[in-house]
């Protein structure tokens, strides 16, 4: 029978998100100097191309859709991506919930969207350029309500669900919904990845011999793991849809505890592929 301390699984949480600013000069946050050599040293970041990757990625086609607004501002925490304080993790106020079909049971978390104001002169503000907004939540459906009448956010509608301060540069408040026209386009972000890591203190010494471990998506942009990591030095390799990915070395120090949250900050080589309007792959 295996040791209670053996049989204990780690829960380890990965919250990947591009940071304002991940320079090499940025103080350690909850990781020691040595911990943060290993984040952003020579061997931090390895950007790897597939053989046969799909093309560039380029802005969509124009599509219709509506647009509420939520009362968002400076505040504003959590949501389906699991993102926390968006404004302080270098979203701003440029933030929407999506509708279930765009949304993609967060496979959408972290994708921009071009937006404007369409075929309503009576509410959209005149001479008002698109915006950028980052999908950072989920409208959730009602299906007691009408598709047309509070339902907006109900399949197969294309709906989003705009931060109150973003709504108002497009139109008055009092229109309440608003016709719009949207597309996907390549995030313009700075920084590298960021691993937001929560696990149990129980991890120890260990050998080099664990092999790549598949994560499975918890919910919105956060993956999981009930692997035994016995403190394993962590390194994570993250996939971008187009099959291009970017592999983290010793993100994680060998020895010691893990704390039950830790933060490791990445190089900006890994926003090559991410920063080009890829999203995070999920199952890869």
């Amino acid at each position: 029978m295996a040791s209670p301390l053996k049989s204990i699984l780690a829960t380890l949480l990965l919250l990947a998100i591009a940071l304002p600013d991940c320079q090499a000069k940025s103080k350690p946050s909850l990781l020691g100097k040595q911990a943060i050599h290993h984040a952003i040293g020579r061997q931090a970041n390895h950007v790897e191309l597939p053989k046969r990757h799909k093309p560039k990625f380029r802005p969509g086609p124009w599509k219709k859709a509506h647009a509420t607004f939520y009362e968002g501002g400076s505040g504003t925490f959590g949501g389906a991506c699991n993102y926390k304080d968006v404004a302080g993790e270098g979203y701003g106020m440029n933030t929407v919930a999506l509708s279930s079909v765009l949304f993609r049971n967060g496979q959408a978390c972290g994708a921009c969207f071009e937006i404007k104001c369409a075929d309503s002169p009576q509410w959209c503000k005149l001479g008002q350029p698109s915006l950028i907004v980052t999908a950072t939540d989920h409208c959730p459906p009602n299906p007691s309500l009408p598709n047309d009448n509070g339902g907006w956010c109900n399949v197969p509608r294309e709906h989003f669900d705009i931060a109150k301060p973003v709504f108002s540069q497009l139109a008055g408040y009092k229109a309440g919904i608003i016709p719009i026209q949207y597309r996907r386009v390549p995030c313009k972000k700075q920084g590298g990845i960021r691993f937001n890591i929560l696990g149990n203190p129980w991890f120890y010494q260990g050998d080099d011999k664990l092999k790549w471990t598949q994560m499975e998506r918890d919910w919105g942009a956060t993956w999981k793991t009930s692997a035994i990591l016995h403190g394993e030095s962590l390194s994570f390799r993250v996939r971008a849809s187009d099959e291009r990915y970017s592999t983290s070395w010793h993100v994680t120090l060998k020895t010691g505890n893990l704390a039950r949250h830790t933060r490791a900050r990445t190089s900006n080589r890994a926003q090559k592929i991410f920063r080009k309007g890829s999203y995070l792959c999920p199952g890869c």
